[in-house]
C-alpha cells in the first residue's frame, strides 16, 4: 500500500495508499501449529459482551487533527446507538505497526478490538491469526453492496472476508501542460507515446527529466509490466509461483528500465530515487512528467507548478487504453481475540462507511472505496476524476501471499531493475534472479 506522500508519513508501500503497497488476499490453509482463523460469528475470546470498553488503532497522519475530527464525529454516532459502550481511540505511527501488530496478536489482554491496516499486510495478518473472519457480517452490511470489487479484494482471503475497506489510493500520470504547450506535443495517448514525448521534452529542455522514474518506485512500474500482459506471480490458496521472468513481464520490465538514461532521466541520479522522490521531482519544477497519486495532489498543488499541470490515466498500450494501476490504501478489521465482536463489527462498518469515508476525503484526500461515493466527489473535485476512472479501468494488487512483506522488505523488485539500469544483469537475468527470491519466499512462507 502505498501512502500519501502529502498527508502521511506512511511512504513504504503500505499501500498505506502508499502509501500502497501495496495487498491482500488468498492465504492457503494455515498448517495445524498457526492460530487459525475462527468461523464467522465466533471470536478467540469466547466471549462476546454488549458493553464495555472497545479500543481503536489507527495510523497516525502527519497532519492528525482533520482524522481525528471525522473520526470522532464517526464515534459518537456509533455511541448514541450504544450509550453502555466506550470507545477509546489511539493514533499510532506507522513505523512501528509491525511490533504493535504482533504483540497484540501474542497477548489478547492488550489488544485493540478494532484496529487500521495497510491492504498489503491483510494476508499476512490472516495467516498470523490476529484478524477475525466477518464474511457474514459484511454481506450483511447493506453499504458493501457498493463497494468497489478491487477494494473488496483487498479484505479477502481464501474467499472469507477479514475487514472492512477504508480508504483506497491509485496512481495516474502528472504532465506540465505549460511544456507540452510550448513544444506542441499531445498528451501521450499509449505507451509508446509517452515513452517518445518523455524523450522529446528531455532533448528540447536538458535541464528536465521528461518522464521522473525511480529504480526504488516498484508501485510506479508495475503498470508498464501488466500492460503487457505480465504477472508478479500466479496462484491461490496460499500456493504462489513467481512470473516475474514471462516473457510478458519481461516486456515491461524492459520499458520501464528503458527510460532510466541521459535521453530521459539519467541512471546516476534515477536509479535510487523512489515514488516520492519522482513525485518531489515534478512539484519542484525538475520534471515535465511524473507518476503519482491521488494523494499526491496537495504536495504538488504547494510546490512550483501550482496552475501548469493536468492529471490523465496513465496510458496502456493502445489507444483510449488505460495501463493497470495498483490500487493502495487501508483498511480497518476486527482482531480476533476481541470480547467484543458485535460491538467491534458494528463500530468498524460506522467508522469505514459511506458518510465517514465522505468525510475523510473531504479533510484529508483519502479516496472512498464506494463507487457511488467516489463518484459524488469526483463530481465536487475534478481532480479525482483520471484516478477514479484508472480504477474503473481494473486496478491490482500484488500477490495474495504473507511472502509479499518480505518480498517488499527485501527490495526485489527495485534490486532487479537496478541491475537492469546499471547493465550488470540483462532483463532476462536480473528476472530470473528476481524470481528465485520471490518463490524462496513464497516457500518459506508456507
Amino acid at each position: 500500500m502505498k501512502l500519501p506522500l502529502n498527508l502521511s508519513a506512511r511512504t513504504a508501500n503500505l499501500s498505506v495508499r502508499t502509501a500502497a503497497v501495496a495487498t491482500a488476499l488468498a492465504v492457503g490453509a494455515l498448517t495445524a501449529t498457526a492460530c487459525a482463523p475462527q468461523s464467522s460469528g465466533n471470536s478467540a475470546s469466547g466471549k462476546d459482551e454488549k458493553t464495555g470498553t472497545l479500543r481503536v488503532w489507527l495510523f497516525q497522519e502527519v497532519s492528525n487533527a482533520p482524522k481525528e475530527k471525522v473520526v470522532d464525529a464517526a464515534v459518537d454516532t456509533f455511541r448514541k446507538a450504544h450509550e453502555d459502550t466506550r470507545v477509546t481511540i489511539e493514533y499510532i505511527p506507522v513505523e512501528t505497526r509491525a511490533q504493535r501488530m504482533k504483540a497484540a496478536f501474542s497477548d489478547p489482554k492488550s489488544a485493540p478490538d478494532v484496529i487500521e491496516y495497510g491492504n498489503t499486510d491483510t494476508a499476512g495478518y490472516v495467516k498470523d491469526g490476529g484478524l477475525a473472519d466477518v464474511t457474514e457480517e459484511f454481506a450483511d452490511w447493506s453499504e458493501s453492496k457498493d463497494t468497489d470489487p478491487t477494494a473488496r479484494q483487498s479484505v479477502t482471503v481464501d474467499g472469507k472476508i477479514y475487514g472492512a475497506p477504508f480508504f483506497v489510493g491509485v496512481r495516474a500520470l502528472y504532465y506540465r501542460t505549460d511544456i507540452f504547450k510550448d513544444l506542441g506535443i499531445e498528451v501521450p495517448r499509449t505507451q509508446d507515446e509517452l515513452v517518445a514525448a518523455a524523450r522529446q521534452i528531455r532533448a528540447a529542455e536538458p535541464d528536465l527529466y521528461g518522464l521522473a522514474v525511480g529504480g526504488a518506485y516498484t508501485y510506479g512500474a508495475m503498470p508498464f509490466i501488466w500492460a503487457r500482459g505480465g504477472e508478479l506471480a500466479e496462484g491461490k490458496g496460499g500456493s504462489y509461483a513467481a512470473t516475474i521472468d514471462s516473457a510478458a513481464a519481461q516486456k515491461g520490465i524492459k520499458t520501464y528500465t528503458s527510460l532510466f538514461g541521459d535521453d530521459n532521466c539519467p541512471a546516476a541520479k534515477c536509479a535510487g530515487m523512489t515514488g516520492n522522490d519522482t513525485v518531489t521531482a515534478f512539484s519542484s519544477g525538475k520534471a515535465a512528467m511524473a507518476i503519482g497519486g491521488d494523494f499526491s495532489h496537495a504536495a504538488i498543488e504547494a510546490g512550483k507548478i501550482k496552475g501548469k499541470y493536468a492529471v490523465v490515466p496513465l496510458p496502456g498500450l493502445k489507444a483510449g487504453g488505460i495501463a493497470p494501476a495498483f490500487a493502495g490504501g487501508n483498511n480497518l478489521g476486527v482482531l480476533r481475540s476481541t470480547s467484543h465482536r458485535t460491538l467491534a463489527v458494528d463500530l468498524m462498518e460506522a467508522l469505514a462507511g459511506k458518510k465517514t469515508q465522505a468525510a475523510l476525503f473531504d479533510a484529508m484526500g483519502f479516496l472512498p472505496t464506494y463507487t457511488d461515493v467516489r463518484d459524488d466527489v469526483a463530481r465536487k473535485q475534478p481532480f479525482v476524476a483520471p484516478f477514479v476512472k484508472t480504477l474503473a479501468s481494473g486496478a491490482r494488487f500484488v500477490p495474495a501471499s504473507p511472502a509479499w512483506s518480505q518480498i517488499d522488505a527485501s527490495l526485489v523488485l527495485p534490486t532487479m531493475f537496478q541491475e537492469v539500469i546499471s547493465g550488470k544483469k540483462d532483463v532476462a537475468a536480473a528476472s530470473k534472479d528476481a524470481a528465485k527470491k520471490m518463490n524462496d519466499a513464497f516457500s518459506s512462507a508456507g
